[in-house]
């Protein structure tokens, strides 16, 4: 028999019998279907949750100086400690493994525009700021290091802020003042959602050059000179915890306190908090997979069952094959390539189903954490890779079981029947 013929009567086997072949397709193409879209689901909180992650920052540390819980140098515990405005400059030196350290000083003060006036917090730091907080743009740029070399009065308004202000009116070029002091609009911040804080939410605050916040806004709460907070942020996340440590002991060598001290300096480690969730998301992820795994195994055994009982049903027919001539192996092929077209045609069926359900779910608006259903390429090679063992399983037995059917016992079961 040619290949033409095996499948032509491998298709009109299957059209003689449209009921249980569309019944078995169904649990086939329910399980890609399922398996495709939970595992979508679990890429797409994961995914989701990175972004609102790095809406707040990209693997930073924020270190915030305190009290010392330990003597150190003949020096008492219980000293308050704080960070100078000039400390970044040589923990950068310092701590090789780090690729940013940064200075932030903020203090709440009054911004007008001709339209309008609020409270909100100035905030000053460097340029490497806005990556790393993940402050993008709308309008205009975020100030550059010329900026922090001149101590230029330029300011980029949170999109929340300028709303206020200038209620939809363009603000780039515009002068608003801070404190009095006037100060040049050059950007607009773009919208994003933020789950956490350390002292509100960006779209609500105004950024300036870091220099220009040292002379005009010193920090009232501490001796001049004196910042809130650095952040700092490693080079790769191999290196973040020897990043970390650099930190520290930088800051314990000008600040004369014990590097293990964490009481005198506090860090806020958002890489270690990011590695919890995505440990968390990824065991959903995984989860979601594995249900969707046994109901397409599930499917595969419904498909051997079938296949059970169309070998009892054409007993007699395996049975004239054999008798004129048909050997163990076209017997074999016969109901192999018939599973395998039933299992790869309904496994097709339900990718097509399964990519067409995700594309509608990500055209609708999103919840925060969750970024859409997200079938990656990698989840489409699983779910083939799956589907050939479910059909190689599923075809094995009950092809082996037609293959041993004596031909005469075959005739004569058929006859007595």
């Amino acid at each position: 028999m040619t290949l033409r013929d095996l499948l032509a009567d491998t298709f009109r086997t299957l059209w003689a019998h449209k009921l249980r072949t569309s019944l078995t397709m169904f649990g086939i193409a329910w399980g890609i279907i399922s398996i495709t879209l939970m595992v979508a689901a679990g890429e797409g909180f994961s995914q989701g949750q990175t972004k609102v992650a790095d809406q707040f920052g990209k693997n930073i540390m924020i270190i915030n100086a305190g009290r010392t819980s330990m003597q150190a140098g003949g020096m008492r515990s219980g000293r308050r400690i704080r960070w100078h405005a000039e400390d970044y400059k040589t923990i950068s030196t310092e701590a090789a493994d780090c690729q940013y350290v940064l200075p932030e000083l903020g203090n709440n003060h009054v911004v007008k525009s001709a339209y309008n006036s609020a409270r909100r917090l100035v905030v000053g730091s460097l340029p490497p700021f806005a990556d790393i907080r993940t402050i993008e743009i709308d309008e205009g740029r975020f100030y550059g290091w010329d900026d922090i070399n001149e101590a230029n009065r330029v300011a980029i308004l949170g999109s929340d802020l300028y709303k206020q202000l200038f209620a939809g009116r363009r603000a780039v070029g515009e002068e608003i003042l801070i404190n009095g002091i006037p100060y040049t609009v050059i950007g607009v911040m773009k919208e994003k959602d933020q789950d956490s804080s350390y002292d509100g939410r960006d779209i609500s605050k105004v950024f300036i050059p870091f220099t220009a916040v040292i002379r005009d806004y010193p920090n009232s709460f501490g001796p001049p000179m004196a910042i809130d907070r650095l952040i700092a942020t490693p080079k790769d996340l191999s290196v973040h915890e020897s990043c970390k440590a650099q930190v520290r002991r930088s800051l314990a060598r000008l600040h004369h306190f014990d590097p293990d001290d964490e009481e005198a300096a506090s860090i806020w480690d958002t890489v270690e908090n990011s590695k919890r969730f995505q440990m968390m998301t990824d065991g959903i992820k995984y989860f979601l997979g594995a249900v969707g795994l046994i109901t397409l195994f599930l499917g595969g055994i419904g498909v051997m069952n079938v296949m059970l009982v169309a070998v009892r049903e054409r007993t007699r027919e395996i049975g004239v094959r054999k008798a004129v001539g048909a050997t163990r192996g076209s017997i074999v092929r016969q109901f192999f390539v018939e599973t395998m077209i039933v299992v790869f045609l309904s496994g097709g069926i339900g990718m097509a189903i399964a990519h067409g359900i995700c594309s509608a779910v990500n055209s609708m608006p999103m919840p925060m954490y969750f970024d859409g259903l997200i079938a990656t390429w990698h989840t489409s090679l699983l779910s083939f890779a799956l589907l050939g063992v479910v059909a190689v399983l599923s075809a094995l037995y009950p092809a082996s079981r037609a293959a041993a059917v004596d031909p005469i016992e075959a005739l004569r079961y058929e006859a007595g029947g």
